[in-house]
This record gives C-alpha cells, structure tokens and sequence, in this order.
C-alpha cells in the first residue's frame, strides 16, 4: 500500500476508500487533450480497471496538450500508445483498448460495463449519446468541454440529472479545438478536474460530484460552479442513432454534399444542405421515421429543428465523423 499511502492517509478515502478505487471499472471515451491528464491520475490512484476507447491516430498537432504521446507515437492508434504509457505507470491497473468510435449501438455495451464513464471526447454528438445512454442505465457520467480558454467539467445522470437538463440544445456553432484553438494548461486542467470529479464518486465523497457543474475561463483567470440537482430532465426528442440502424423504409437526409462524403449515410437518402431543406420543406409520410446525417450531428440537429416545426413524427440524428481519406474525392 506505500504507493498509495499519500491518499490513503486521507480520512474520507483511507483503506475502505483504495478498496472502492480499486474495484472500479471506468470506461474512457476519447484519449485526447482531457482523456490524457484524467487517465494518468485515474491510473495513479489505483483504479482496477480501465477501458479506454478513441478512433483516432496520434498526429504532430496533438502534442501540445496530449501529454501521454511523444513524437514517437505518431501515427500509431491513440489507445495502443495512451496504453503503453499507462501500463508503465502502473502495472496493476487492467487496461483495455477499443480503437473505434463511440456510437449509439457500441454504447450500450461499454456503459452497462462499467462503474463509470468519462467524456473526454471533443464531440457534443459523443457527450449526448453517452448521457442519454448512462441515463438510461443510471451509471454516472464526468462530462467535459474545452476550446480557446475555458471549459466546462461536471458530473450527470445516476443520481443526478442529465447533461441534457444544463444543455438541452446543441451550440449554434460546430467549434473544436481543430478550427477554434485551445491552450494545452486549459486542457490539462479540466481534464485533471475530471480525474478528481471521478475519484470523488468513487469514494462517496459528500458532497456528491454528481449534480455539481464548474466553469473556468482561463483568460480572465476566473472560475464558477452551480448545483443542478433539481433541474428538470427533459425527455430527449431529438436522438442519435449509429448509421447501421437505418433501414430501408427511413426518410434520410445526407446533409453532407458528395465533395466531404463521396458515399451517402444510405443508399436511398436525399442529398439538401440545410438551406435547401428549409426552403423545400420536404415533409415524410405519416409513417416515417426521419434521419438526418453529417459529419458533427450540428447540421442534422439544425435541419431536424426546421422539421419539427410542421411535423410531429419521430426524428432522429446521426454524426457520421470525419470521412476516411479513402472515401474522400481529390481535391
């Protein structure tokens, strides 16, 4: 126990505390700028198993706020690398690699798994798929934001509304740290907030992570936090689904044009951008279910809103991610 004898010395961890720590399996989705500092501290402290799930491949961009990989690592799967460094750093916590993408049909799987689950995603379509998800299940959710300067971390669902109760909309803009910029100490910070939100969950701290939201703006050096444990939890309407659950007798819009995605999200969908679907106002028959498909889930939200206001049938969202390279026409 001397590795851990820093924490354990606390009173409201101590042995019974490690114990709960070490028992736990916390599923990871996303091994970015926020997944990294949480999965270091997560290892440290001693969870007993961790999960750890991201699609992507470790770029030169990364390297200024993903402080698991080094130069060395580029071009290799996040997971694979993020793992040889986490099992370095801590030879008894059991790490799994999932080197895929979340989505909703994966999601109930991983979720039902798993103590619980860390956003770390930069993908609001991941962060409303995660949390209608663990609502479901009643398994608690760290969620986490960051772009420019700021963010948001906080802890939902379980006993503790949703991330929809805080944020029942999508933002008007699809901004990442790719197109928007973020400082890495930022990053590390919220990700950091994570891994200590999450730990505290383990432990029973009181108060409770759940239900607790912080804010921090890192360029006027000021931070908040509110308690929404009695905001209403609104019943989601608009939902996403994963591309394999569209069938043949859906009313799919691939809001994508054929220059970002060469092969539609299904062989029967109609090509319209956003505009052109608010100026034709296609309308599905009665018994239809709407589908609309892009690459973040923003446009699908945005063309989904204009339909609901003169239809009253099911809609549903799919973010289909970035198009890989082999799909993609030459520019």
């Amino acid at each position: 126990m001397s590795r851990y004898e820093r924490q354990t010395v606390l009173p409201s961890i101590a042995d019974a505390g490690q114990a709960a720590i070490r028992q736990s399996h916390v599923l990871v989705v996303g091994v970015g700028g926020l997944g990294a500092p949480a999965l270091q501290y997560l290892v440290g402290a001693g969870v007993g198993r961790l999960t750890v799930m991201d699609g992507d491949r470790v770029s030169l961009s990364n390297l200024h706020r993903q402080t698991l990989f080094r130069e060395a690592d580029i071009g290799k799967t996040k997971v694979e690398a993020a793992a040889e460094t986490l099992r370095g750093l801590n030879t008894d916590c059991a790490i799994e690699t999932l080197d895929a993408q979340l989505d909703p049909v994966n999601a109930l799987a991983l979720v039902s798994q798993s103590t619980l689950v860390l956003d770390c995603a930069d993908s609001f379509a991941t962060s409303y798929i995660l949390s209608d998800t663990c609502k479901a299940l009643n398994v608690p959710l760290i969620s986490a934001s960051v772009l420019e300067f700021g963010g948001y971390v906080g802890g939902f669902c379980h006993t503790a509304p949703s991330l929809r109760a805080v944020f029942p909309d999508l933002p008007d803009r699809a901004a990442t740290c790719a197109t928007a910029g973020v400082m890495g100490p930022v990053v590390g910070m919220i990700g950091a907030a994570m891994a200590q939100m999450a730990l505290a969950h383990l432990i029973d701290q009181k108060p409770s992570p759940l239900g607790q939201l912080i804010r921090f703006d890192m360029q006027r050096f000021h931070s908040s936090s509110f308690r929404f444990d009695l905001a209403p939890d609104p019943t989601p309407d608009l939902k996403f689904i994963a591309a394999s659950e569209i069938d043949v007798s859906d009313f799919v819009v691939e809001l994508r044009d054929a220059t970002e995605a060469t092969v539609p999200a299904a062989r029967h969908a109609r090509r319209l951008n956003v505009a052109q679907f608010a100026e034709q106002c296609p309308r599905p028959a009665a018994n239809q279910r709407a589908v609309f498909a892009c690459r973040s889930g923003l446009r699908a939200w945005q063309a989904a809103t204009h339909l609901r206001s003169y239809w009253d049938g099911e809609i549903t969202l799919i973010a289909m991610g970035d198009t890989p390279a082999t799909e993609r026409q030459p520019t």
